[in-house]
């Protein structure tokens, strides 16, 4: 029996001790802790729209990273085409870097946006200790029939 009562309450302690996520310079820290990205990817797969917010910023940042080092690539590749040899410099593919770099920009921009939807979802979702997308709610009974008392755990 204390047993099942020290039991019953290390692991109601440990729900109600959630930890906040948070978002500084592009790193995720939990409780104080940082974690990488594939950590962040599971825990914020036990809610849907949480991991569809953090699926849609992973993909914002590979595409504007793809894009503003194509922009580079091309602009300096541009320039040493230009200064190696006796081609004029602003040539069509410094243009082109020019405008990849300016298209990157506001893709880049939008990741933030949702990397911090997402850890509000989060933060709210483990605040009110709902844990996972179903939201099962968890409870401890004292109960009693022709056999004795006892705890009852439901979830």
């Amino acid at each position: 029996m204390k047993k099942i009562i020290t039991i019953a309450i290390l692991f109601f302690s440990i729900l109600s001790y959630s930890q906040q996520m948070s978002l500084e310079k592009g790193k995720f820290y939990l409780g104080g802790n940082r974690i990488d990205s594939r950590e962040a990817r599971n825990l914020f797969a036990t809610n849907v729209k949480a991991a569809a917010l953090y699926k849609q910023a992973k993909s914002k940042e590979a595409l504007g990273g793809f894009l503003l080092g194509l922009g580079i690539g091309l602009t300096v590749g541009d320039l040493a085409i230009g200064l190696f040899s006796d081609k004029d410099y602003p040539s069509a593919l410094t243009y082109a870097g020019l405008g990849s770099i300016a298209v990157s920009v506001p893709i880049l921009s939008g990741r933030k946006k949702r990397y911090k939807e997402a850890i509000e979802i989060y933060n709210s979702e483990h605040k009110e200790l709902k844990l996972g997308a179903t939201n099962n709610s968890i409870e401890l009974n004292a109960v009693s029939n022709q056999n004795g008392f006892g705890l009852q755990l439901k979830f």
